[in-house]
């Protein structure tokens, strides 16, 4: 149970109007009976009022004006009877209805009628209401929640599908029938997906025509520059080239990986000395450190491979020395230069970022490779800032069973 969800604020909400409007309509009722008492209590004594002054003789109820309550006393006028509710010497309360007597106006013919029946039965009514709104409040709690939930699960399939989203899956669709509000936020939902699915085929299609097309004439160019006669400016041409050939190959590796067209192929791998043998193989000097003898059943090529790129962009964008440390299907790659930039920590490396002056960029290939081929065998590859440093941390699958 989350206080803080949807379900439970509509419920509170929903408790909190059914309280008020219980409130004002006991209230209403409350003083709509209490006046229609009073109302009764003043026909009742002015009718005593009149019996009194229509039998022959002196009236039986006559008494001094200043036996009466001042409050009745100051409302006196001749000929016609006033009213007034008060409570007596005991607390007891009473409806008075008086009218002057005599010429000189110093006496008066009174009449007094017990209120206590019907405050007691205002009391009871009170107490019956609130009753009732106990009773109504604890079936509209329940049914308030339950009303709650139908959105509440709604907007929860929403977010589960959100999350889906931004985990990659561009498939994930949600429940956008209906004509309200959360309909409309599940539409736009939907939309944004498809839109953003949109875009990284057409990356995806863009990364492997770049490479298809360029291709050919690349081969064309290699075997040209092999014919050059030696010299300085052949050897910077034959770098440049090699450079080019080898963005080409990643772009392929990169569209090979997008369209899921890589399998993993396990077999046992010696951790450390795989290591080794990937930092010589790209030339980097980096340090192997090793507890015992760490085996896994993975593919040998791949995991070079995303070792290779992790050793080199550590040694491009990062600072001397490169430490690479295996453990039990865990290797570390950990440098001591400024890090990894927040917006690749947070968005992931890009493909075709350049300025080599912010880490990240101008190697986004590397580790874009690097994660595609550590999801082709089934590792996790998290890229994070130590003190001190960067550390891409790959953690391998264990055999099952």
């Amino acid at each position: 149970m989350n206080p803080a969800s949807l379900r439970w604020k509509i419920a509170a909400l929903v408790t909190l109007a059914a309280t008020v409007v219980a409130a004002v309509v006991g209230l209403l009722v409350h003083q709509a009976t209490w006046q229609r008492a009073l109302d009764m209590g003043k026909a009742r004594a002015e009718v005593a009022i009149d019996k009194s002054l229509a039998s022959t003789g002196r009236p039986a109820d006559v008494v001094t004006v200043e036996e009466l309550p001042d409050a009745l006393a100051a409302q006196l006028r001749p000929g016609r009877p006033v009213t007034w509710y008060g409570l007596d010497h005991r607390d007891e309360p009473w409806m008075w209805a008086a009218q002057p007597y005599g010429s000189d106006g110093s006496e008066a013919v009174i009449a007094q009628i017990s209120m206590g029946s019907e405050l007691l039965s205002l009391y009871a009514l009170d107490r019956d209401m609130v009753k009732a709104a106990l009773l109504a409040l604890a079936g509209v709690v329940p049914l308030s929640v339950l009303a709650a939930e139908l959105p509440n699960r709604r907007l929860r399939r929403m977010a589960r599908t959100a999350r889906q989203i931004a985990d990659g899956d561009l498939t994930a669709r949600t429940d956008a029938r209906g004509r309200d509000e959360i309909a409309e936020i599940g539409a736009g939902l939907n939309s944004m997906a498809a839109g953003l699915r949109r875009r990284l085929l057409a990356e995806q299609r863009f990364t492997a025509d770049v490479a298809h097309d360029l291709r050919t004439p690349l081969m064309g160019l290699v075997t040209v520059v092999e014919l050059l006669e030696e010299g300085q400016a052949t050897d910077l041409v034959r770098d440049r080239v090699r450079v080019l050939r080898s963005l080409v190959e990643d772009l392929l590796e990169v569209s090979r990986l997008d369209a899921g067209a890589e399998v993993a192929e396990r077999v046992r791998v010696p951790l450390a000395e795989l290591a080794e043998e990937s930092a010589a193989r790209v030339g980097v000097e980096a340090r192997v450190l090793a507890s015992g003898d760490p085996v896994a059943e993975t593919d040998p090529r791949r995991l070079d491979r995303i070792l290779a790129n992790l050793v080199l962009n550590a040694h491009r964008h990062g600072a001397p020395p490169v430490e690479i440390t295996v453990g039990d299907h865990v290797i570390e790659v950990r440098d001591r230069g400024p890090g990894f930039p927040p917006e690749l920590l947070a968005d992931g490396p890009g493909r075709f970022r350049t300025g080599a002056a912010e880490r990240g960029r101008g190697h986004g290939l590397g580790l874009t490779i690097a994660l595609g081929q550590a999801q082709v065998i089934g590792a996790d590859l998290t890229l994070a800032n130590a003190p001190g440093g960067a550390v891409a941390v790959l953690r391998l699958p264990r055999p099952s069973g």
